[in-house]
């Protein structure tokens, strides 16, 4: 390995360190506990998860709702979630009248009162995500963003956001996002489930107050 190899590795090595170091601040251990407790709510409350992003944020949409209605890390009921992600509607609405109204169609033909929209994005620029999030207030349903650099026209907006600052490019924003999810996910399961009892099969679905999480 040549020397400027190892050096471009060691330097991307110790970027991907300090974005990952983000998730020890308190506004990260913050928004994860918010995010948390509001997604338990919808879950006791017989909600669901739709999920949005865009190229790379849309395959972390994907993965968050998989790990959801499949399996984490215990066994147990599945849990509702969503992706937006299909290819029919997406290449349907895009054509007809245009990308940006790709994700508008989804919430305003998906969502139910007590669900939960959850938007990913690198830059927070996104129009199609950001004309999402205001569907998603009309329809009067609790929103989560995850964002990037500056937070961009969709910073504000939603009930709950994280806005991961101080990286040009999209990679880094989105490996530090995923971590988060990932905890959230863990945090859900211990919030819904006594995984110490392996006879724990449904989540409980009795009515509980919502939670209205703002950070």
């Amino acid at each position: 390995m040549g020397a400027d190899m190892k050096e471009a590795i060691l330097h991307s090595a110790k970027d991907a360190v300090k974005a990952a170091k983000l998730l020890l601040e308190d506004r990260s251990v913050s928004f994860i506990e918010s995010a948390t407790l509001l997604i338990t709510s919808c879950y006791k409350e017989g909600g669901k998860l739709l999920i949005a992003g865009n190229g790379g944020s849309l395959c972390d949409a994907m993965h968050f709702a998989e790990e959801l209605t499949g399996y984490y890390r215990e066994k147990r009921a599945a849990l509702a979630a969503v992706a937006l992600s299909d290819p029919g509607h997406m290449s349907c609405v895009a054509n007809d009248t245009g990308f940006d109204e790709v994700f508008v169609r989804s919430v305003e033909a998906l969502a139910r009162p007590g669900d939960i929209l959850i938007v990913l994005t690198t830059s927070g620029n996104s129009k199609n995500l950001h004309k999402a999030v205001l569907a998603a207030k009309k329809k009067k349903i609790n929103t989560i963003a995850f964002l990037g650099k500056t937070g961009g026209c969709i910073k504000g907006l939603s009930d709950l956001e994280w806005i991961v600052e101080g990286f040009k490019y999209s990679d880094r924003i989105q490996e530090v996002h995923m971590a988060a999810i990932h905890m959230i996910i863990e945090m859900v399961e211990k919030q819904l489930f006594d995984l110490s009892l392996t006879k724990s099969i449904e989540p409980p679905l009795h009515s509980q107050p919502r939670v209205k999480a703002h950070l």
